[in-house]
């Protein structure tokens, strides 16, 4: 068996031999020998019949310039019997600049010459396999430095041959360059992937909003059965928040999340169908279509809380959410234009239809854990567990212990305070801004648009913020407090100004800051179920969901009663007080260290 390398001022392979090799070459054997056997030791071992030859080789090159300087090192075990102290020159002594070539054998060899093979992979010669009374057992190891390039070092691997009599340790193989989009992180891609179908998500929900003005018209509805429909969807939606998340706590949230855009899109497409068939089957398909939606934030938490590591919580999960926001902004949008252009039932198919291609790409790239993605790589893989060892999903949900857990309790109150503000402005402001700025339904209808674009910036703002806090050393549980404090007193503040503007702009101006630091909830209680509990993440999102859909429902509905008794300084004044309720209780009793295991 034997190595053979070719060495040039430009490029390194593989290659045995030390010493220093100087352009200007003299090329007796004795300057060969003096390099060759001062810096190279062989011990002998087991084989009688091993010889071992080594050598170098110089051909000349008339357009290489300059003097070349080399510099070779290398430990070389070899279980030999003999050293051949015959090395010989291969050229003439002559004063030129070329390649050189160094190279060692422990085949058969003439003692006088020099044979110089190339091994391969499995430890064949030249084509032909080694016996096994030729073979040698070898440990070798090389470190190089080039003055031009800077090559400090080359990874080495063993290698047995199919006989298992020798082994060889060569150097690994340089992986391919890849293309961008094949180096881009991989729990990036979950992350996009996420902000897609909550993208779809909101624009299959609030299609509706703006299809039932014609819809009412052709199908002679009243409000009531206007106000019917539109509640019908969070049926289903309540029904699943929890059984989402406990769903994919245990069977992974990739199979959750695909089966519910599935599902929902197939209740967006059969919509108009439901229509025309009747009332009764419509209120069916929206509560179906609830039921699909109600698993995805579930899902997605369980999700994120596997394949993001904590340095990148907020930021990942901000931009998720800004997935929601801007599918608001698009559904809104475009809902119009396609309504006047196509009808109606066009919303629906359009929409719905979007769902296909989105779970295509799903099903093809998605992964419920960093273990079950065979082609991630370990250097992300590490950084993504960060040393911890990656748990089984859970097989039964401990529902004493995580309720008798004060930060539980904590999350559940917050997410209750926090979504009663929020769906009050976002399903009362239409009416505010035509009942009070005296705004047309056109505008009003514009106008509802920049809150969402507000939260969609501002929550990406506090995503970064959060995470740079995290990475400058602040504990989870500071950063926590800190960004839901600001998504809960600002809304707070900006709502108390309302009835001191004398404008409508400052009124617009109040209500898009109001949603713009509600975003900042985020980086806050939207971040902490994977940081109490990672395991139970789904779970944990499920129950404080629930609570949360809970103070959307009654809060729209107290809403109303309020504006039939009061005004609304009265409906903001309540939405004060429980914003205040939820920083007192948030930062007495929430945490950002792990309490469920």
């Amino acid at each position: 068996m034997a190595i053979s390398t070719v060495v040039s001022h430009r490029n390194f392979g593989s290659f045995i031999g030390s010493g220093r090799i100087q352009g200007k070459t003299r090329s007796d054997h004795q300057r060969c020998e003096q390099y060759v056997k001062k810096n190279m030791f062989c011990s002998k071992l087991h084989h009688p019949r091993a010889n071992f030859s080594s050598g170098y080789a110089y051909q000349s090159s008339l357009d290489a310039i300059g003097q070349q300087n080399i510099e070779l090192s290398m430990s070389h075990i070899v279980r030999s019997h003999q050293i051949s102290k015959n090395i010989k020159s291969i050229n003439s002594r002559i004063e030129t600049r070329g390649i050189y070539q160094c190279f060692l054998s422990s085949s058969y060899s003439d003692p006088g010459g020099i044979l110089a093979s190339k091994l391969d992979k499995f430890g064949f010669i030249d084509g032909q396999k080694l016996s096994s009374k030729q073979s040698t057992v070898r440990r070798t190891r090389a470190e190089f430095k080039s003055e031009d390039n800077d090559v400090t070092r080359t990874e080495l691997e063993n290698l047995e041959s199919l006989e298992g009599t020798s082994k060889a340790a060569l150097p690994e193989a340089v992986e391919p360059t890849k293309s961008w989009w094949k180096q881009f992180p991989k729990r990036w891609v979950m992350v996009l992937l996420c902000f897609s179908a909550f993208l779809l998500c909101n624009m299959d929900r609030v299609n509706m909003s703006i299809a039932i003005l014609p819809m009412s018209k052709e199908y002679n509805w009243n409000s009531a059965t206007v106000g019917l429909i539109q509640s019908s969807f969070f049926w289903g939606y309540l029904l699943t928040q929890i059984v989402g998340g406990i769903w994919a706590d245990k069977i992974g949230g990739k199979q959750v999340l695909g089966f519910g855009v599935a599902w929902w899109s197939i209740a967006t497409v059969l919509t108009p169908v439901a229509a025309r068939a009747g009332l009764p089957f419509l209120l069916v398909m929206r509560a179906f279509m609830g039921i699909g939606e109600g698993v995805a934030m579930p899902a997605m938490n369980n999700l994120l809380s596997k394949w993001i590591p904590v340095s990148e919580r907020s930021r990942s999960l901000a931009l998720v959410y800004s997935g929601m926001y801007l599918g608001s902004v698009t559904g809104l949008a475009v809902s119009p234009i396609l309504i006047n252009k196509l009808g109606w039932p066009s919303v629906f198919y359009s929409f719905g239809s979007l769902g296909s291609i989105w779970l295509a790409v799903w099903l093809s790239k998605a992964h419920s854990s960093p273990k079950e993605d065979l082609n991630l790589s370990l250097e992300e893989k590490k950084l993504i567990l960060g040393g911890n060892i990656s748990r089984e999903p859970v097989s039964s949900i401990p529902w004493k212990k995580i309720l008798s857990k004060g930060p539980v309790w904590a999350l559940i109150i917050s997410h209750f305070c926090h979504n009663w503000g929020t769906f009050i402005l976002l399903t009362w402001m239409p009416t505010y801004y035509n009942q009070v700025l005296n705004f047309n339904l056109t505008e009003s209808g514009l106008l509802c648009v920049l809150p969402w674009l507000t939260m969609a910036v501002f929550a990406n703002i506090g995503g970064w913020v959060a995470d740079t806090l995290v990475s400058r050393g602040l504990s989870i549980t500071s950063v926590r407090k800190i960004m839901q404090s600001i998504g809960f007193l600002g809304p707070a503040f900006f709502l108390t100004q309302l009835s001191n503007v004398k404008t409508p702009a400052m009124a617009v101006l109040c209500m898009a800051c109001s949603q713009g630091s509600d975003a900042f909830s985020q980086s806050g209680l939207y971040s902490n179920h994977q940081d109490i509990g990672p395991r139970y993440s789904g779970v944990l999102l499920g129950l404080s969901n629930t609570a949360g859909v809970l103070a959307g429902v009654f809060g729209t509905a107290a809403t109303g009663y309020i504006l039939q008794k009061g005004s609304w300084n009265d409906v903001f004044k309540v939405a004060v007080v429980l914003y205040i309720i939820g920083t007192l209780v948030w930062n007495f009793f929430s945490t950002g260290e792990k309490i469920l295991d």
